[in-house]
C-alpha cells in the first residue's frame, strides 16, 4: 500500500458538486462590542451560517499552530500550514528559539562561513524587523546573536532595523530601537564597533512579498547596501524626527533612514562582508534574499552587488532554495492534504489575490512551491492592487468570486479552496470604516458563492486562519489606540452541506484547532484521515 493511499469512509455517499473551502483571512470571533469590526459589520450571510448545526470555533494561535506559547498570536503562514498539513509542526519562532538555545545555530556551516568573513576583516550585517511581535522576528533572537558576536570576538557589526507597527503597537518603534541602540553601545567595548546602520518601516522598506511592489525592496537595498537615504546620527533620532514631522506617522509606513558619521553612512555593505537576514517568516524575506543571491537579477537596478556571504535565519522557500544559505532548518512538513488528494486522483483548484496567493498554495502545501500534480491541480493568482488597502477595502474579492463561480460551474474540480484577504490586509490598516467594509465585502461574496454551490449540490467549509478584523482598537483610560495586529481570538468553522447525501455531526473535541480541518475535509470527500492527522471535527452518522 502506498504511503499516500487513503481508505474510503464507511457508509459515505458521494455528492455531485465540489467541496468549497473558504478562508476568510483575519476574520476572528471577538467580543460583541464596538471594537470588533466583524461584529459591527453588516454580515447577514455569516450570521445565519454561524447558527448552523455544523458550526463551531477553532483555535488559531499559540501552541495550536506550533508556536512557542499560547501568548503568541497566529498568522497566515502557520495557519495555512496547519490547514493543509493536518498536524501541528514547530514553527518559526519556536524553531529558532530551540536552535539558539541549543547553540545549533552557531555550530552550522553558515555561521562558520560568517566567521570566516569576519575573521578576514569583513563586517557582519544583521537585517530584519526589530520588535517582539514574534510573527516575522523577535528582538530577543537578534540580541542573542549580538551577544554571540561579542563572545566570539567579531570586531564590527551593523544592524539594519525595520520598524514593525503592525504586529505590535503602531507607534512603538522607540520602545525597541532605544534599548537596541543602548545594547549596541555597551557591546562596543574592547575595540569592537557595533551600531545601527539603516532602517525604515516594514511596509515601505524592504519587506515586500509575492512580488507585489519591488520598489519597496529597492528602497531597502538603497538604504542597507548603498547607504542612500535621509541621514541621521541615530535610529532613535530618525524615528522621533519622522514622528515630529507627521503626527499621523506610524511605524510600518516610516520612510527609510541611514545612520551617518561625519556625513558618511556607517554601514554600507561591501565586498567581503557577511549578511544575516534575521526574520524567520518567509513571505516578506524572499525578495531581499533573491536580490542578494541571484547573479542574473532584473527586478530593479541594484547599482552594485557586493561579494558577500548571505544567509537567512531560515530557508524561506525550500523548493526554490531561497536563500541558498540559512541558519535554522525549516519544519519538514510531509504528507500534506494536497499530496493525499493528488494521490487519490482528486482534482483541485486554489485561488487568491497576490497578497495571499502563496498561502493557499505554498504554505498550504507544506512550504513547497509549485504544483504537486499539474494534471490534477489549477492554481490562480489575481493580481492585488498597489494601494493602501483602507482606500480599497473590497480588494480583489469580486474578481476571485467570479473565477470561483466559473470553476464551480465547470464541474472540473472536486475540491476548491480560496482565500479572501480583506479581513487581514484591511485589518492591518486600523481604519474602522474600512475594516467594516472589508468584512461586509466577504459576506457579500459568500452571498454570491453559496447559491451557485447549492445549485450544484456541493458542500461549503468556511473558516479563517487567524483573527484581525475582530479587534480594531484597544481602549485605555478613555483613549482608543488602533489595533493593527492579529488577535488571539478563535475563528469560525462552518460546514454547509447542500447535497443532502450524508449526515454529519460535530465531534466533541477539546480545544480543536486549525490542524483538525484537513481530516475534516478528507471525511467530507469520502476518505478516512491518516492516523497521525489531528482528528476530524465531524463524524458520519
Amino acid at each position: 500500500m502506498s504511503e499516500l493511499s487513503l481508505s474510503p469512509l464507511s457508509g459515505y455517499k458521494s455528492f455531485p458538486g465540489p467541496l468549497l473551502a473558504v478562508v476568510m483571512d483575519g476574520v476572528g470571533i471577538g467580543p460583541a462590542d464596538e471594537s470588533n469590526g466583524v461584529h459591527m459589520a453588516y454580515t447577514p450571510v455569516l450570521d445565519e451560517l454561524l447558527k448552523e448545526k455544523l458550526a463551531t470555533r477553532l483555535r488559531a494561535h499559540g501552541k495550536a499552530v506550533g508556536l512557542p506559547t499560547d501568548s503568541d498570536m497566529g498568522n497566515s503562514e502557520v495557519g495555512h500550514n496547519a490547514l493543509g498539513a493536518g498536524r501541528i509542526f514547530a514553527q518559526g519562532a519556536k524553531l529558532v528559539n530551540e536552535a539558539l538555545h541549543s547553540g545549533a545555530v552557531f555550530q552550522g556551516e553558515s555561521w562558520k562561513e560568517v566567521r570566516e568573513r569576519t575573521d578576514n576583516g569583513g563586517t557582519l550585517h544583521f537585517i530584519g524587523m526589530v520588535s517582539d511581535g514574534n510573527v516575522h522576528s523577535h528582538v530577543d533572537q537578534l540580541n542573542r546573536m549580538l551577544e554571540q558576536c561579542r563572545d566570539e570576538g567579531i570586531a564590527e557589526v551593523r544592524v539594519h532595523g525595520l520598524l514593525d507597527g503592525r504586529d505590535v503597537a503602531p507607534k512603538s518603534g522607540l520602545e525597541y530601537f532605544g534599548p537596541l541602540e543602548k545594547k549596541l553601545s555597551i557591546l562596543s567595548e574592547d575595540g569592537r564597533d557595533y551600531c545601527m546602520a539603516s532602517g525604515g518601516g516594514r511596509m515601505v522598506v524592504t519587506m515586500d512579498r509575492y512580488g507585489a511592489d519591488w520598489r519597496i525592496v529597492e528602497k531597502g537595498w538603497q538604504a542597507h547596501v548603498l547607504g542612500v537615504g535621509r541621514g541621521f546620527s541615530s535610529a532613535c533620532e530618525a524615528i522621533q524626527t519622522y514622528y515630529d514631522e507627521d503626527s499621523e506617522m506610524t511605524d510600518q509606513y516610516m520612510d527609510s533612514f541611514v545612520i551617518e558619521r561625519a556625513g558618511k553612512p556607517v554601514g554600507t555593505i561591501e565586498d567581503g562582508d557577511a549578511v544575516i537576514l534575521f526574520n524567520f517568516r518567509g513571505d516578506r524575506a524572499i525578495e531581499l534574499s533573491r536580490a542578494f543571491d541571484e547573479q542574473d537579477f532584473d527586478e530593479f537596478d541594484r547599482v552594485r552587488r557586493p561579494d558577500v556571504f548571505f544567509a537567512g535565519m531560515m530557508q524561506y522557500d525550500g523548493d526554490a532554495m531561497i536563500p541558498t544559505h540559512y541558519l535554522v532548518e525549516p519544519p519538514a512538513i510531509d504528507r500534506t492534504l494536497g499530496e493525499y488528494l493528488c494521490a487519490a486522483g482528486v482534482t483541485s483548484y486554489a485561488i487568491s489575490e497576490t497578497q495571499k496567493f502563496g498561502h493557499v498554495t505554498y504554505f498550504w502545501n507544506g512550504n513547497k512551491s509549485g504544483y504537486i500534480d499539474e494534471q490534477l491541480e489549477k492554481y490562480v493568482e489575481v493580481e492585488s492592487d498597489r494601494v493602501t488597502f483602507d482606500l480599497r477595502p473590497w480588494m480583489k474579492a469580486s474578481e476571485i468570486t467570479d473565477k470561483v463561480i466559473e470553476a464551480i460551474l465547470s464541474r472540473k474540480y472536486k475540491f476548491i479552496r480560496l482565500n479572501f484577504a480583506n479581513g487581514d490586509m484591511v485589518g492591518h490598516t486600523g481604519v474602522p470604516v474600512s475594516v467594516r467594509i472589508a468584512v461586509e465585502t466577504v459576506d457579500l461574496m459568500l452571498r454570491r458563492l453559496l447559491p451557485v454551490l447549492k445549485k450544484e449540490k456541493g458542500v461549503a467549509v468556511i473558516t479563517a486562519d487567524h483573527g484581525n478584523a475582530d479587534c480594531m482598537w484597544i481602549e485605555k483610560q478613555g483613549e482608543r489606540t488602533p489595533m493593527v495586529a492579529h488577535t488571539r481570538n478563535p475563528v469560525p468553522f462552518i460546514v454547509k452541506d447542500y447535497s443532502g447525501e450524508n449526515v454529519f455531526t460535530l465531534r466533541p473535541i477539546e480545544e480543536a484547532g486549525l490542524a483538525n480541518v484537513a481530516a475534516t475535509l478528507l471525511n467530507l470527500l469520502g476518505f478516512m484521515a491518516p492516523s497521525d492527522y489531528e482528528p476530524s471535527l465531524l463524524q458520519l452518522k
